[in-house]
């Protein structure tokens, strides 16, 4: 029988309602033993352990951190870690996770958009599924996932795509890796995640800004993120990564100054590419990091990583940063939407996505 830890940090699932709005009230033994009332779960193999009783809105970098040496230090004693999380952060946690954990142990999120008093929960089922998974041994190898409405999907490229539905996530371009529901597990495909990136020993990150691009968008937000200390800037770029002349000028001026850009889109789907003049292209050609499909919020998190990780090395500049970002990508199985350029190859028409 395999050995679970299961690590309940709060959210939804977590929550009972209140005459001032939904409040943390419930702990991970008494989630375990509501989803053991939707499928037969391993209770005895499972061992309960609360981290935190928040809100994910509620946590910072820090927190998600110390859930990462959580996170390391079960896995060292299970065959399968299962923790259950709010959603509004769930996508970032869970990347942040990936990005530190490594070995064959698989590690499985999940949470709930209903509150545990709700007459029709779906923190339950969400969270039998997630034991299943880690439970089985198709869940083997496939590093951070998260566990949602019957859907395994892989912790890169995961994204909360409704404020409200059942189904709330999805991995667009990547697709669910497995399912789980009344049929049983059934593991689909997956690559091997990449190594980690990030020492869970960390206990905190470089400020690395997010920077949304929109109709008339101009440089003040680049110039006062930086201003304050941004030791690197994620633009959500407009389309498959675009920004307005003013801040097309500002990007190449902090690369030229040795300030890691990052581009990502603002789009729910699909990657980055650097196509056009006086926008992606210009970029791309200036070395800016190209984020393949991750959403700007985990782009942030893969480049603080990276910032961290040459904290300890004199040597480590702006190239390196962005090198160590494309070695992760390409191990992500992330598009190189460099390639054409890289490759001296020609840009590709101009005639759609303007």
């Amino acid at each position: 029988m395999r050995h679970l830890v299961l690590l309940g940090t709060g959210g939804t699932i977590a929550t009972r309602t209140a005459p001032q709005g939904r409040r943390v009230d419930v702990g991970a033994g008494e989630l375990l033993a509501a989803a053991a009332r939707v499928w037969e779960v391993p209770e005895a193999a499972v061992e309960v352990r609360d981290v935190r009783r928040i809100t994910s809105f509620s946590a910072g970098v820090p927190d998600v951190l110390a859930l990462a040496r959580a996170v390391r230090a079960a896995a060292a004693g299970a065959d399968g870690v299962v923790v259950t999380h709010g959603t509004d952060t769930l996508e970032e946690s869970a990347f942040l996770l990936a990005l530190a954990h490594g070995g064959p142990v698989p590690v499985v999120v999940t949470g709930a958009q209903r509150p545990f008093d709700d007459p029709a929960p779906d923190g339950p089922r969400n969270l039998a599924a997630a034991l299943r998974w880690a439970a089985a041994p198709e869940s083997d190898g496939t590093g951070v996932t998260v566990v949602f409405a019957d859907a395994v999907l892989p912790a890169v490229g995961v994204r909360k795509t409704h404020t409200l539905e059942l189904a709330a996530f999805a991995a667009p371009g990547r697709g669910p890796i497995g399912h789980v529901d009344e049929a049983g597990v059934r593991r689909h495909h997956t690559a091997a995640p990449p190594a980690p990136l990030l020492d869970a020993a960390a206990d905190d990150l470089p400020r690395v800004a997010v920077v949304p691009q929109y109709l008339g968008a101009d440089a003040s937000d680049i110039e006062h993120a930086v201003r304050r200390g941004a030791r690197g800037v994620v633009v959500a770029g407009l389309g498959a990564g675009n920004t307005p002349p003013p801040v097309t000028a500002a990007c190449l001026d902090l690369l030229a100054a040795g300030v890691p850009v990052m581009l990502t889109s603002r789009v729910g789907a699909g990657p980055v590419v650097g196509l056009y003049a006086g926008g992606g292209a210009d970029l791309a050609a200036a070395g800016a990091i190209l984020a393949g499909d991750l959403s700007p919020w985990q782009g942030r998190l893969l480049l603080a990583a990276a910032l961290a990780a040459g904290a300890a090395e004199p040597s480590s500049t702006a190239a390196t940063v962005a090198e160590r970002c494309r070695t992760w990508l390409r191990a992500a199985g992330a598009v190189d939407g460099t390639h054409h350029l890289l490759a001296g190859g020609s840009a590709p028409s101009q005639t759609k996505g303007t």
